[in-house]
């Protein structure tokens, strides 16, 4: 299996992080290899152990595998930026969380950010084993909703894709400029001490 670039190669943390938080990034050059079951079920497993409000685990994963059907479906409902490198996934996936609890029935404020848990912990599981793991934002929501099934009481949080890596040039050429880990805001940029903003915005 071709290795991706480790994120710690090219970032520097400001302050002493795990290696693991600098590895994790989003290529997207995949190689169209088959995930095993075990392989896939690794992620799922890894993304059961996030922390979640109440304990509700709103999270659910619809996923497609490669050669079947359900994923020409699935792959269907991408934009078309997002087909020219996601057809050679193993995996695609989409995340949902459920909005309400399921005892009470009452609004679980809390099912967006339980479900991005449940999503790095997925991440970050696949960085470890050396696959891509891919969000996308780019595709048609009503669509999933209806092809996917999707109850009223669910929100769609995004849809990824998961893979093997391969070489950068199995990408189009406009693509392989950006195949590399970026960088992220200073931290002075999204903390703040005591209130929202600081002088200068304020």
């Amino acid at each position: 299996m071709v290795e991706y670039k480790k994120g710690s190669e090219v970032r520097k943390s400001d302050f002493p992080v795990d290696s693991i938080f600098l590895d994790r990034w989003s290529p997207r050059a995949m190689s169209s290899e088959d995930l095993t079951d075990e392989e896939l079920m690794t992620l799922f497993e890894a993304a059961r152990w996030a922390p979640s409000s109440n304990n509700e685990q709103p999270w659910r994963f619809v996923y497609a595998k490669k050669r079947t059907s359900s994923f020409d479906k699935f792959f269907d409902i991408l934009v078309e930026f997002n087909k020219m490198w996601a057809k050679n996934a193993a995996v695609l996936v989409f995340l949902i969380a459920k909005k309400t609890f399921t005892k009470s029935g009452e609004s679980n404020r809390n099912h967006m950010s339980d479900a991005g848990a449940a999503w790095e912990n997925l991440a970050l599981q696949g960085s470890l084993k050396g696959y891509v793991v891919h969000g996308m934002a780019g595709y048609d929501v009503e669509k999933a909703r209806k092809e996917l099934k999707i109850p009223e009481d669910y929100e769609v949080v995004h849809v990824f894709a998961i893979g093997k890596p391969a070489e950068k040039e199995v990408l189009h050429e406009r693509m392989q400029k950006s195949e590399s880990p970026n960088d992220r805001k200073p931290i002075k940029e999204f903390i703040f001490e005591g209130k929202f903003g600081n002088d200068e915005e304020n």
